[in-house]
């Protein structure tokens, strides 16, 4: 190649940028292009971390970003959190120590979740559980109060009011307890970002999503005769059966069974002399009873055969559901020529029985009689740092009730009158704020004094005082007669009805209830 060609291809290849030198330059070049490419992107990236502690540490995680969107109303994760951390509270008071069997320990707090497998679900951790429960809660809620607003449903002043009063004086609550403030509180109890606006907002949803539900429940009506109907269509499920009862157990041998694969074990099994045993004795408690007619009430004369046979007592049952009654026998309880004084054997199995039960039969009640309404003032006994309550306790409550009952006599002796004494004398909160009314009252809801008044004659505006103990209080109940209620068989076939139509309602509401996991759903429980 000659001199000028050489030269001719060097000034080509520096102008291409394909000469050694070139190519050095534009190498060193690249490489420091990769470098400051790196150094950017590093740099980004520790600001980002940056940035992500910032955030989280102000909280706007928290309250700037997304959880769910439910039917279009978008919650954040410290909404979210709320019921998250509510949730978690119940089931933990709900459960109290027991919860450390389901595999819960509940002295981590709400911030231990995350770390705690869950045993009662299919995999994942309690935090998984209680983040889906707080879904599901949101969704419940967010469907009832899009039906309320479809419907003209709000809350009036004075429910509005019932809602705040349950805030006053949360931060000095708050602070007594040793937080800051009710912001403080709630954070530490119920979730990052939860403050006393989120609460008081949820609770203001609550409140209307109740009242959109207590309207749908009152708009569904039935007539007697239609609940007479469905309370037939029960066969005897909800009347209550009264019986004594003797097990007799075939006693058992060891009995080596083969599986299918060929492995052999062993098992406890009656054979058919030890069942025709059990049932040899069966029998002759049912001749001993009915030669018994000596003894003229069944329960002795059941006692008696019983012990004729065996050394053991008989079970007694009362008021037993028939729902609850054994396959076995139920069908023969139910029988609507049944008798008080009939008695039978019963196998405790179609095939290879391991035992008999001799039932008798001694009542059943079929719960067609009315309820009562009545309405009462509760003074406690003050109890003493034990726990117990004294006669001079109990005494001055007994004071205090004749003293109410006395106002109530010196006025207008007015219906009106004993509910105004009620909502202002009355320890009962579950009723001193509708006038002490119990609607509806059937016999085994209250304590055996209280029911005793008023399953006794009575006319409407009839009076008294009667004492009343249970494991919570332990005082006096100035009572008022209101008249009689509805058939108790008519209040459970209501009560059922009702359930089964709102149970149907809900369920399309929620399934008709979009919801989706936005970007901050992963904060929730953090």
């Amino acid at each position: 190649m000659s001199a000028s060609t050489e030269r001719k291809n060097r000034i080509a290849a520096r102008e291409a940028g394909t000469d050694k030198k070139t190519l050095a330059a534009q190498e060193e070049e690249k490489k420091k292009a990769q470098s400051r490419r790196r150094w950017t992107w590093g740099t980004i990236g520790v600001l980002a971390l940056i940035l992500a502690i910032l955030l989280l540490n102000s909280g706007l995680m928290y309250t700037a970003t997304t959880a769910l969107t439910v039917n279009g109303e978008k919650y954040s994760p410290a909404q979210v959190n709320y019921y998250y951390g509510r949730d978690y509270l119940n089931f933990a008071n709900q459960y109290g120590n027991y919860a450390s069997m389901l595999g819960l320990d509940t002295s981590l707090g709400v911030s231990g979740l995350k770390d705690q497998e869950c045993t009662i679900t299919d995999g994942g951790t309690w935090r998984d559980y209680f983040r889906e429960s707080a879904k599901n809660d949101i969704r419940e809620i967010r469907s009832l109060l899009d039906y309320a607003a479809q419907n003209d449903i709000s809350l009036n002043e004075e429910e509005i009011a019932e809602v705040d009063a349950q805030f006053e004086g949360i931060d000095e609550t708050a602070k007594s307890l040793g937080y800051g403030s009710a912001d403080k509180l709630y954070s530490m109890n119920y979730g990052s970002g939860v403050t006393a606006k989120i609460v008081r907002q949820a609770a203001m949803d609550g409140a209307l999503a109740s009242k959109a539900y207590s309207e749908k429940q009152d708009s569904y009506s039935w007539s007697e005769d239609e609940l007479e109907e469905y309370y037939k269509s029960l066969n005897g499920d909800k009347d209550l059966f009264t019986f004594d009862m003797y097990y007799v157990s075939a006693e058992t041998v060891e009995n080596t069974v083969t599986a299918e694969d060929g492995t052999e074990s062993t098992e406890m099994t009656a054979d058919d002399t030890s069942r025709a045993e059990a049932k040899s004795t069966a029998d002759a408690i049912v001749m001993a009873y009915r030669d018994g007619d000596d003894i003229e009430d069944p329960k002795e004369r059941f006692e008696a055969a019983v012990q004729s046979q065996t050394e053991e007592l008989p079970t007694s049952r009362s008021g037993y559901s028939g729902s609850s009654l054994s396959s076995a026998y139920a069908d023969w309880m139910k029988a609507a020529d049944r008798q008080a004084g009939d008695i039978e054997v019963f196998a405790d199995a179609e095939e290879d029985p391991a035992g008999y039960t001799v039932v008798l039969f001694l009542g059943r009640e079929d719960n067609h009689y009315p309820t009562v309404n009545i309405r009462h003032i509760l003074v406690k006994a003050e109890a003493g740092e034990d726990g117990t309550y004294s006669d001079e306790a109990k005494a001055a409550a007994l004071k205090r009730a004749e003293e109410i009952l006395a106002e109530y006599e010196d006025g207008p002796k007015t219906e009106e009158s004993f509910a105004a004494l009620a909502e202002q004398y009355s320890e009962d909160s579950g009723s001193n704020t509708n006038g002490g009314l119990y609607e509806n009252v059937y016999r085994g809801q209250m304590v055996a004094e209280f029911e005793d008044f008023c399953f006794s004659e009575h006319n409407p505006g009839d009076t008294g005082i009667v004492y009343g103990e249970s494991g919570s209080y332990a005082g006096y109940h100035v009572m008022y007669y209101v008249g009689e209620g509805d058939l108790y068989s008519s209040v459970l076939a209501k009560t059922d009805l009702l359930n089964q139509e709102m149970t149907r309602w809900t369920e399309e509401l929620n399934e008709a209830c979009t919801v989706t996991e936005g970007f901050g759903f992963r904060f929730v429980g953090k």
